[in-house]
């Protein structure tokens, strides 16, 4: 049996299955207090990394830094030049971060969870991981390689919103007719906004296709927040130091995770968190104004569902063939997101009553015996090479996957695609690519992240020596016969392996990784 683990922006969530039930996992802080979430931190002083619930015991304490959206930078930073963070007077980097938050969450699953005794007691924990939707291939692979390295075995990976449409089908099975098969999945976490449209026939579930935005989440709102409470009390934000920044977004955070579709008024208790800094003791503003600052962030995730909605049946906007529109997220809990949802489509909007935690319920489904769900996934996101075209003149984007692509089953065969021709170069320099759309002349637009450059050496004499910096020129006479084999795995890893078929010599490369 796998845990299901959720890692998070804000939270990171883990369920396990238990005779057909799936219940999260609860923690004991350093004060006694249960929590069915691991916190999402790390904190540092003088060197000391601190991760989860030791970074939450210090969290008051001005001595130490804190970072708790550090997920954020995973879609940031290009980590083939060494994705870091600065932290309490140090640059960590972001493989060696993750890897001890991991490592901190595995001890506290042992020594500090309900987990069963059972399960505390096996070896290693088997685990099924979730990924944004629209996740570059190098985040999956550093997430990948992080849970590993903190001794998790890897059973599979899921898109969010895909394992969220798990738990709607254990838990909405009944709203599922053979008119009515589609689910849209609205997943709306701490740092990004994915969203799925799930055709659900039995057991089967086929993502028809994703959406999403990598910058847009759930910290986003606190900062609509921040800023209203910041304009009523009349509060300098700059003139704040970092720590008290931090104090001040933890309450409107608070304050916004306690909203209800009855919430008259937002209160934001300034003296609890700025102390002698606060101008006022307490502000409090209205809910509808709060929801009102709020609106464009919602519109912008309705306009990036729009060619889910275009894949519908009959391409009907209205949603007139869906079983139900899936709202999971901590950010989903904000009144105005289902307000929204139902003047957008016309349908009823069920919530997750665990919006936190239904990607961690449905990723511990996916990983049960007892359940047969089974899965087919896309790719979600373009991925390609640069390639020079009229003589070295002019480059174009050679896609090899595209976001529709489908994701092979858990330990099936690997969809793969193979590209020849002859070598014109004495050096083959790849500059893998990935994009989440194109526009009308198929140049890459939206979100976008360049990957681990790729240097093979065409020419023989090359070979066996480092081949940075070599200045590429033009073969003298016929070039060796080339061949460039990609692969994707079930969770979404691309492999190539570019062999000179003329001798044998070949390289393979996992891309996204920055080794």
């Amino acid at each position: 049996m796998s845990l299901g683990i959720d890692f998070g922006t804000t939270h990171t969530v883990v369920a396990y299955a238990d005779r057909g039930n799936f219940p999260l996992v609860s923690f004991e802080s350093e004060s006694g207090e249960s929590l069915d979430t691991f916190p999402s931190i790390v904190a540092a002083r003088e060197g000391e990394l601190r991760f989860g619930l030791d970074a939450l015991a210090v969290a008051s304490d001005p001595g130490w830094s804190q970072s708790r959206s550090f997920k954020r930078l995973l879609a940031r930073h290009s980590l083939r030049t060494g994705g870091t963070i600065s932290l309490g007077g140090r640059d960590v980097g972001l493989t060696e971060l993750l890897t001890g938050f991991f490592k901190a969450l595995e001890l506290a699953l042992r020594t500090r969870s309900n987990l069963p005794a059972a399960l505390k007691d096996t070896p290693r924990f088997e685990a099924v991981l979730a990924s944004p939707a629209n996740a570059f291939c190098t985040q999956r692979f550093v997430t990948l390689e992080a849970f590993r390295a903190a001794g998790f075995t890897v059973r599979a990976m899921l898109n969010e919103p895909s394992a969220a449409g798990f738990e709607y089908a254990h838990r909405h099975a009944r709203t599922l007719t053979s008119k009515r098969e589609h689910v849209l999945v609205y997943d709306l976490g701490g740092g990004t906004f994915d969203a799925s449209l799930v055709l659900m026939t039995g057991v089967q579930h086929d993502v028809v296709q994703t959406a999403g935005l990598a910058e847009l989440g759930g910290d986003d709102f606190d900062d609509v927040l921040v800023k209203l409470v910041a304009s009523a009390a009349k509060l300098d934000l700059p003139s704040l130091s970092p720590w008290f920044r931090r104090r001040l977004a933890d309450a409107c955070r608070t304050a916004k995770e306690q909203l209800t579709p009855n919430t008259k008024r937002v209160t934001v208790d300034l003296e609890s968190c700025l102390g002698a800094k606060a101008p006022t003791p307490v502000v409090t503003i209205a809910a509808a104004d709060y929801a009102e600052a709020c609106q464009p962030l919602v519109d912008r995730t309705i306009e990036a569902m729009q060619p889910l909605v275009r894949r519908m049946p009959g391409e009907s906007e209205d949603l007139s063939d869906v079983a139900g529109v899936y709202v999971v997220g901590g950010g989903s809990s904000l009144p105005v997101v289902a307000r929204t949802l139902r003047e957008a489509f016309g349908r009823r909007v069920h919530r997750s009553p665990y919006p936190h935690g239904a990607v961690a319920i449905g990723l511990a489904i996916a990983g049960s015996q007892e359940t047969r769900f089974e899965l087919s996934d896309r790719f979600s996101r373009n991925f390609g090479v640069f390639r020079e075209v009229e003589g070295g003149r002019a480059a174009t984007y050679d896609t090899i996957f595209g976001r529709e692509a489908r994701l092979p089953s858990a330990g099936g065969p690997k969809i793969e695609t193979t590209r020849r021709y002859r070598a014109a170069h004495n050096l083959g320099h790849f500059r893998f690519f990935e994009c989440a759309a194109f526009d009308a002349k198929g140049t890459p637009q939206g979100d976008m992240a360049p990957m681990t450059d790729v240097y093979f050496a065409f020419d023989a004499a090359l070979r066996g020596q480092p081949l940075e910096g070599v200045t590429v020129k033009r073969l003298e006479g016929q070039g060796p016969l080339v061949s460039e084999k990609y692969s994707i795995d079930a969770r979404g890893l691309v492999q190539v392996v570019i062999t000179d078929e003329d001798t044998g010599f070949s390289s393979t490369h996992v891309l996204g990784s920055h080794r």
